[in-house]
């Protein structure tokens, strides 16, 4: 496994099990899978409506509470001061833990002061409620902003990121002001022209067209977070680092995002 390291010094997995559209014993057990073989990263929303399912699957598993990396994310509706405490402490209580590695604005909203947001998080920051805190979803206005009204680093924007919806760009200007990211729905490829380049490559390097996505990726230094229910895939995804992608594979990947469907 690959790390980035936050701004607290804590290290976040690269390679992580996202769990939007998990719930239930379908959640439960995917959790418990990703569990089982390896993963440590956990990602997980107010708004998924799974966290009670995803702790548990840890408590089933009997993981200790420090070996795993867990992400969740407040709702936009949620942004007033005292409405983003109260859902903190709720998404504690669900996940059963004292403390999130990660919290993220799920969305921006524009009704609600941003720097009353962001005091929020400090505040559950300074409770020990949170390690770190990000945004998801913002496109570069909206990260200049919260850049000019946090008091606390912003350690990652969480963004949708895939060959044919490429965020280099915005992915850059993170980079730039040392914001992580991480790309969800990376592998919603199949309905996209041009679905044949990425089995051209993976036959090239005898892996599959999704970890050639994934590799892709964290090559540009993304953590990526794939939602699967199999012990294959979730297997294959994380076999994404003892292999590299060449100068012409990632040429060809990087105009995919211009090929009209």
């Amino acid at each position: 496994m690959q790390y980035v390291e936050l701004p607290s010094g804590a290290r976040m997995p690269m390679v992580g099990l996202g769990t939007w559209q998990l719930r239930g014993a379908k959640c439960t057990s995917a959790v418990r899978t990703a569990l089982q073989v390896g993963y440590t990263l956990l990602d997980t929303a107010e708004a998924y409506d799974n966290q009670p399912d995803i702790a548990r699957a840890i408590r089933e598993e009997g993981v200790d509470r420090e070996k795993l990396f867990i992400t969740s994310k407040v709702s936009r509706s949620h942004l007033y001061y005292n409405g983003l405490l109260r859902a903190c402490e709720k998404t504690l209580r669900e996940l059963e833990t004292d403390y999130l590695d990660l919290y993220l604005i799920h969305w921006p909203n524009d009704a609600i002061a941003m720097d009353e947001t962001f005091e929020a998080m400090a505040k559950a920051q300074e409770r020990g409620w949170v390690v770190d805190v990000g945004v998801s979803n913002f496109d570069i206005p909206h990260l200049e902003q919260a850049l000019l009204v946090s008091k606390t680093p912003i350690a990652m924007d969480q963004i949708e990121f895939r060959p044919h919806y490429n965020q280099t760009v915005l992915t850059n200007f993170c980079h730039e002001h040392g914001i992580h990211v991480t790309a969800y729905s990376s592998l919603r490829y199949g309905e996209y022209k041009g679905e044949h380049t990425l089995r051209e490559i993976a036959s090239k390097h005898d892996k599959t067209a999704a970890q050639v996505v994934l590799r892709w990726l964290v090559g540009k230094g993304v953590v990526v977070i794939p939602r699967s229910t199999s012990r294959a895939h979730l297997l294959e995804n994380l076999d994404v680092f003892d292999w590299q992608l060449d100068d012409e594979d990632i040429e060809r990947i990087e105009v995919m995002d211009r090929i009209v469907a």
